[in-house]
């Protein structure tokens, strides 16, 4: 059975952990690059990228699980970015399926 996302917190508080971040921060660019399997990755596809500003906010009133409003704030500062970059996610897939599709 997989780890709740408490246990893991609880995990990382004291250290503990099973990457070996040391292996990983003394690999050159090159060694990253060669680790990738890009054949099921498959290559980025750049056409759908959009850059731009986006637009304004809205502020209302929302009514979420406190689990998932503690797990956010439990992560530190822009907690709010963070949730909104969740429903933003699926907003920017719904809108590429219905174009493909």
């Amino acid at each position: 059975m997989a780890p709740t996302a408490e246990e893991l917190d609880e995990m990382r508080r004291r250290g503990e952990g099973q990457t070996d971040w040391a292996r990983v921060e003394a690999l050159t660019f090159e060694e990253i690059e060669a680790a990738i399997d890009h054949e099921d990755d498959g290559e980025f596809d750049w056409s759908s990228v959009s850059a731009g500003i986006p637009g304004g906010k809205q502020q209302l009133t929302l009514r979420l699980d406190q689990e998932i409003v503690d797990w956010f704030k439990a992560h530190g500062p822009g907690y709010q970015t963070r949730m909104n970059a969740v429903p933003r996610s699926y907003v920017d897939a719904k809108k590429r399926s219905n174009v493909s599709s």
